[in-house]
């Protein structure tokens, strides 16, 4: 899955539930929280985390690839 970046980055708790991986905002929160989130195959606690063009962000079996269109 590929998501196109259209400003310099988004938070990753609005990259989930702007992809619908999840039903609201605060269930994408609670996943980070809970650790099932990886950022460049590390675990991603923060949930505003800033996520630019390049990351590589998995759940479970969802790899999403951050791109720009440039």
């Amino acid at each position: 899955m590929q998501y196109l970046l259209r400003d310099e980055y988004i938070e990753l708790h609005k990259l989930i539930k702007v992809l619908d991986l999840v039903d609201s905002g605060a269930e994408a929160k609670l996943i980070i929280a809970q650790g099932h989130v990886r950022r460049n195959g590390e675990v991603e606690l923060r949930k505003r985390a800033k996520i630019r063009a390049g990351e590589r962000i998995e759940i479970a079996d969802i790899i999403i690839k951050v791109v720009t269109s440039s």
